[in-house]
């Protein structure tokens, strides 16, 4: 194993790094913390890391950088005794970088079993600098906080933001001129319809949707099923696709155990409640619950479910509905921004609570994509009025797909405007 080990130290350090587009997010360096890169697969957690290595390259010498993907194969299966062999290996290949900071970069890391206490003996006893990736939310949990004694900063990586999207596809941000709207508004349109997952935007058609079907494959094989040892294929695939075709709607866990059921399924609802915990896990699908102070009140109603990427739902979901398809793009902005986000519920519904990280205030958020009918118009501004009122806030936000202006009703202000306009912060 050492000679494996030491092959794969030395390969990458030899390895040319392709080009990489920037992201928005940005990750420190030497903060003295263990820094945690978490999200779904193919979300770029691996150019990310590519890119701090790029910029490191240019001030220290390659060997001081060890590159691992813990899912390669010539290291199945690996253990945290792989991760003790590969330290011994690198400093048996290296031995005068003792003496100097070493930058560890670990992909994948969650099929390691108790990687955390390997990582943890690391940080304590060698001058180095440690950067995870993980495709699973547990990275993120209170045990491995834990475990690691506050040693980490942890950071969510999503796919593209619409503002990432516009730079992969080479445009320029303009909202002044007509021309420049009309591009912004065509690639929303794409950005809407289909995927959102770095790697393939670019594709052509017939590829990027083969690649979204392997793409789902390796997140209910890979991170579920292997992971949990899933027993039951047949139901997990027919829950996915219950859950995509129904996203942004109010289910129950007694409306899936009984959809599930009238298909012939032998189900349970622990059953639910555990595979939907694993798609929650693996940053498939996220959970909005009721805003309430009351948890017991929460746990009673209803739960929405919102996907990471409209192009999965098109996999598996012959659903047109724009709605939703804007309510999600809506969603996944919101959530790079906050893990606080809920619906409100009174005489009607409001699809988004949120308190926003950033600026510091709660924001109150409706979508639907077309206002033509005066009934919906009217129904979409009486359930934000009720929310301002009784969450006690003076502003909200009504998103759609092309309408914009002002509504004002008793010193209550509601923004209504397109939701790129939105998306872009160009309000």
């Amino acid at each position: 194993m050492k000679e494996i080990l030491k092959t794969i130290i030395v390969d990458f350090i030899k390895r040319e790094l392709p080009e990489i587009k920037k992201r928005e997010i940005n990750i420190p360096l030497n903060t003295g913390k263990i820094i945690s890169l978490v999200g779904a697969r193919r979300t770029g957690k691996t150019y990310l890391l590519f890119n701090i290595i790029k910029g490191l390259r240019d001030k220290i010498h390659r060997n001081r950088i060890i590159y691992v993907n813990f899912e390669d194969d010539r290291l199945y299966p690996a253990s945290i005794k792989t991760m003790d062999l590969l330290l011994q290996s690198y400093y048996e290949l290296f031995p005068d970088n003792k003496n100097e900071k070493v930058y560890f970069f670990f992909d994948e890391i969650q099929v390691i079993e108790k990687w955390e206490l390997f990582v943890r003996r690391l940080y304590d006893n060698e001058n180095c600098e440690i950067f995870l990736t993980g495709s699973s939310s547990k990275l993120l949990s209170k045990e491995i906080s834990t475990s690691l004694r506050g040693r980490t900063l942890s950071f969510e990586i999503f796919p593209l933001s619409f503002n990432e999207f516009l730079f992969f596809k080479d445009c320029e941000i303009d909202s002044l001129s007509s021309k420049g709207i009309a591009k912004i508004i065509n690639h929303f349109n794409e950005y809407l319809n289909n995927t959102s997952f770095p790697e393939i935007i670019n594709f052509p058609d017939d590829l990027k949707w083969r690649s979204l079907s392997e793409y789902l494959d390796l997140i209910i094989y890979r991170d579920i099923i292997e992971r949990y040892g899933v027993a039951n294929i047949h139901l997990m695939k027919y829950l996915i696709k219950f859950l995509f075709s129904n996203t942004g709607n109010l289910l129950s866990i007694n409306k899936i155990y009984n959809e599930l059921s009238s298909y012939g399924l032998k189900v349970s609802k622990n059953s639910v409640y555990e595979y939907i915990s694993y798609l929650e896990d693996s940053y498939t699908i996220f959970n909005v619950r009721l805003f309430s102070r009351n948890l017991k009140k929460q746990q009673r109603n209803p739960t929405k479910f919102y996907l990471l990427d409209n192009g999965l739902r098109k996999i598996v979901s012959i659903s047109e509905d724009k709605g939703k398809l804007l309510e999600s793009i809506v969603f996944n902005y919101l959530r790079r921004n906050s893990d606080s986000i809920y619906y409100f519920q009174g005489k009607q519904e409001v699809d988004f609570v949120m308190d926003d990280n950033i600026r510091g205030e709660r924001q109150l958020i409706n979508v639907c994509y077309d206002l033509t009918l005066p009934s919906t118009k009217r129904r979409e501004i009486e359930s934000l009025i009720e929310g301002m009122n009784n969450l006690k806030l003076n502003h909200s936000f009504l998103l759609t797909n092309d309408e914009e202006f002002e509504e004002k009703i008793n010193n209550k202000i509601i923004r209504v405007i397109p939701v790129w306009k939105f998306l872009l912060n160009l309000y």
